[in-house]
């Protein structure tokens, strides 16, 4: 089974995992997602030092593996990927078996700044809003689901999140082959389901 990888990129609260999951949703077991906030490296400090750490550098990932595990997937192999819990700001002690499928998307905020990882990824998506959105997002999404307090998310904001993105993140929209305003851009969503469709289409041929 041929294997495509897509990688979705783009800042804090601009809508990748909604443009993720309307692909997820649209084509369900034909594809794989492997999320990079899991590859965050354990922390073996207080959660109070932990809750400072930077978690928009590419130091802060371990990319290593990550790239170990789509190269045995584009071989057919199964793979163990770690689960990050957000709650605890740190990586949890369960895994997650990811079977190979003939189209697997990789999606974070670092999806395509590494060169190692970017020449593994077939189709490259830069996926942006405007700040003030994202930071919006981001509030919402990071109380709600992920237990934090504003104080907390304003800072790590200010300190590291906003900073990095401009030195890491947004450099990235220009190695990207197609750039999107948010996730629920219906156009760009055609364009890309389209071509995963094509994609599948082949792979039956060939099997």
């Amino acid at each position: 089974m041929e294997c495509t990888i897509i990688g979705v990129a783009g800042g804090t609260g601009s809508g990748k995992s909604t443009f993720t999951n309307r692909l997820k949703a649209e084509f369900g077991d034909d594809i794989a997602v492997i999320y990079y906030d899991n590859y965050y490296k354990r922390q073996d400090i207080p959660f109070e030092e932990r809750k400072k750490v930077n978690y928009d550098s590419p130091e802060s990932l371990e990319t290593d593996l990550m790239i170990e595990h789509i190269k045995r997937l584009k071989a057919g192999e199964s793979i163990e990927c770690p689960v990050y819990d957000y709650t605890i700001h740190n990586r949890s002690d369960q895994v997650t078996v990811i079977e190979p499928r003939p189209v697997m998307i990789v999606e974070g905020i670092l999806a395509l700044a590494d060169e190692r990882l970017r020449e593994l990824i077939d189709i490259k998506v830069y996926v942006e809003a405007d700040a003030d959105e994202r930071i919006l997002r981001r509030v919402v999404r990071d109380v709600k689901e992920r237990g934090r307090d504003v104080e907390n998310i304003m800072q790590q904001y200010l300190t590291t999140v906003k900073p990095m993105h401009y030195i890491h993140v947004e450099p990235t929209k220009y190695l990207a082959d197609i750039v999107i305003n948010s996730g629920m851009n219906d156009v760009a969503f055609e364009l890309v389901k389209e071509s995963i469709q094509r994609i599948l289409e082949k792979n039956e041929k060939s099997s």
